[in-house]
């Protein structure tokens, strides 16, 4: 009599996490489809009611270095190391909101998606790797709003400034994998503490805007250096993430082995972290979201 073996009835078999490590990268694979199929609803769902839909992906930032410039270049009189001050702000910005998006988008994946969580079975990383990827998009074309003032600047020089693209900017997509991994591991640990303590989604809705000013995007890390807390700014990995975006693009800031390598390590270490804590806390979140 032949033995009776599940495997060749079924096509796909679901069983429960045998280790924090078992992070299912085939499945990752399988449901690829559905994650393009995540990163269109999140696209569409976001600007279907808007009327001016994705041109909100330009004013944003626009609006925000105006303000920066006024606030910070003008009133504050804040350093911007020779480089236009719209440049060095729109540079400043457009790599922390892709990060602040990951991480605040992500922080909210079990509370936002519990309903469909406890109803049908799929990879959950597929919910926030979704999140990032559509971040991505945003992300490239505010890129290209940066590329057009790169060249406005260019064709028409502001007296006492000056930039040029170095060759940090083979580093580029280097950059982009880790302000991906930094937002989304810090947003896994997060959400999945917010299913017992919910008290920590409120933190993080003013945290991040905190975090930024002790970031360099406001402001050069020369200048941090000047007043004597560099200690303090370069302790937060996306300060050597921007520093190198910023001296890839415009030739100026601060790209070295140390800051760069810490950067790399620290998103690492919270990376793996995040997914270790993902996977535990799935198992039973549903029982106490």
């Amino acid at each position: 009599m032949k033995n009776y073996s599940p495997s060749e009835d079924w096509d796909l078999i679901i069983k429960g996490h045998t280790s924090l490590f078992d992070i299912k990268f085939n499945d990752l694979w399988n449901y690829r489809d559905l994650l393009v199929m995540f990163v269109k609803r999140d696209f569409v769902s976001f600007y279907k009611q808007t009327i001016l839909g994705p041109l909100w992906f330009f004013i944003q930032p626009i609006f925000t270095t105006i303000v920066f410039s006024f606030v910070f270049g003008n009133l504050a009189g804040i350093s911007t190391d020779g480089l236009p001050k719209y440049l060095f702000y729109l540079t400043g910005i457009t790599s922390w909101t892709y990060f602040s998006d990951c991480l605040s988008k992500t922080s909210t994946v079990f509370r936002d998606n519990a309903s469909i969580f406890g109803k049908v079975y799929f990879p959950r990383l597929i919910m926030p790797l979704s999140i990032v990827a559509s971040n991505l998009v945003r992300f490239g074309v505010q890129l290209l709003l940066m590329l057009c003032m790169m060249l406005y600047f260019y064709l028409f020089p502001i007296e006492g400034t000056s930039f040029h693209v170095t060759y940090g900017i083979f580093l580029f997509p280097a950059l982009i994998l880790l302000m991906a991994l930094l937002g989304l591991g810090l947003g896994l640990i997060i959400t999945a503490l917010t299913t017992k303590y919910r008290d920590l989604t409120f933190l993080v809705t003013f945290g991040v805007q905190l975090l930024m000013y002790a970031t360099t995007v406001i402001y050069p890390l020369s200048y941090a250096k000047e007043k004597g807390y560099a200690f303090i700014v370069e302790l937060n990995p996306m300060t050597g993430i921007i520093e190198a975006f910023r001296y890839a693009f415009l030739g100026r800031g601060e790209l070295t082995i140390y800051s760069l390598g810490y950067s790399i390590l620290v998103t690492i270490i919270i990376f793996f972290l995040g997914i270790l804590i993902f996977n535990k806390t799935e198992k039973n979140f549903v029982d106490t979201i």
